[in-house]
Order: structure tokens, then sequence, then C-alpha cells
């Protein structure tokens, strides 16, 4: 099981790497996590700590970037 402060890190440097949002499948996939949907809750508390934005496109599809 992935710790709170593993997935923070590895969702925020993922990002950090990127150059453009991303969704969830690429993030789990760049940073190799097991999780097959994200916590929530944490996905929450990521929002004030280290400035996650999510947004859905026309599509549907949710991409995540930082602030």
């Amino acid at each position: 099981m992935t710790s709170y402060e593993t997935f923070r890190d590895t969702i925020e440097r993922t990002l950090r790497e990127s150059e453009h949002p991303l969704t969830w499948t690429e993030i789990r996939t760049i940073g190799k996590m097991p999780q097959a949907f994200p916590n929530n809750k944490w996905v929450h508390q990521l929002e004030s700590e280290i400035g996650l934005q999510r947004k859905r496109d026309k599509g549907g599809i949710i991409h995540w970037s930082l602030n």
C-alpha cells in the first residue's frame, strides 16, 4: 500500500516534470503507481497542499496540473 507522502511526492514530481497537464492514467503510468484510482481524500488534500488543479475537458476527461 502506498503512503500519502509517496502518493503526494510522485504526483508532484510527475506534474512538475511534464510540460502539460496529465490525466490520472498518465500520472499513474509515468509514476509507476499501483492504484487504479486516486484516493479522493488525498486528492483534496493535494489541492491545498501542493496546489493541485483538476479541470474537465469537453470530452469529460480530467486533466491534472499544478497551480
